[in-house]
């Protein structure tokens, strides 16, 4: 495996790059799962336990991702509290508002959809992070807007929390490119098992 990019302009290349690649890959992944999401939650409720009353963030899935609502409505029967990410004004970290499956959801920005502005914000302790592409070292790549990275940054300052990637099975890369402020996946679930990540 190869180390970081450090140098911005190479790293902020080598990233687009991957990211165009991986999305195209991505929608072929997606066009041939077969069971994908219900796979996706038998292994994440294989390998994760939380209890009851952990905050857990998941989202809306969109753009091919592989779909982590059967995770969410497990963990939810389970007694977790559930929540969804909201992306916010300006350059900051999401904000997370409560969600039980069977509620309405609204438009986001990015074409996301959302919690309406009546839900509670809580803060998880377990993120189930979308990605395009991660590696066993724990580094991922994303749509390019930091969001998970200062979120996480922010979180882990004043509580422990734990990120798990979610993905399909041949998202995985040798190598994430990343830079200083890329924050790590403790861990990734995809359709064919969990990763634990250890540094």
């Amino acid at each position: 495996m190869t180390d970081p990019i450090l140098d911005p302009d190479e790293l902020n290349r080598a990233k687009a790059e991957l990211r165009r690649r991986m999305t195209r890959e991505r929608t072929v992944l997606a066009d041939e799962a077969v069971d994908a999401a219900n796979r996706l939650a038998m292994n994440l409720s294989a390998a994760i336990a939380p209890s009851s009353g952990t905050i857990v963030s998941g989202y809306w899935p969109m753009r091919n991702e592989i779909d982590p609502r059967p995770c969410l409505s497990a963990l939810w029967a389970n007694g977790c509290r559930i929540a969804l990410p909201v992306v916010p004004d300006g350059n900051q970290g999401l904000v997370f508002r409560e969600w039980e499956p069977d509620e309405d959801l609204v438009p986001g920005p990015f074409g996301t959809s959302e919690p309406g502005p009546e839900a509670e914000v809580v803060y998880p302790q377990l993120l189930l992070v979308p990605l395009l592409a991660f590696d066993r070292r724990g580094r991922r790549l994303g749509y390019g807007g930091g969001y998970y990275d200062r979120t996480l940054a922010s979180l882990r300052e004043w509580q422990t929390v734990r990120a798990i990637g979610v993905a399909y099975e041949g998202q995985e890369i040798d190598a994430v490119p990343a830079g200083a402020h890329d924050a790590l996946l403790d861990g990734v679930v995809t359709d064919a098992g969990f990763i634990e990540i250890s540094e």
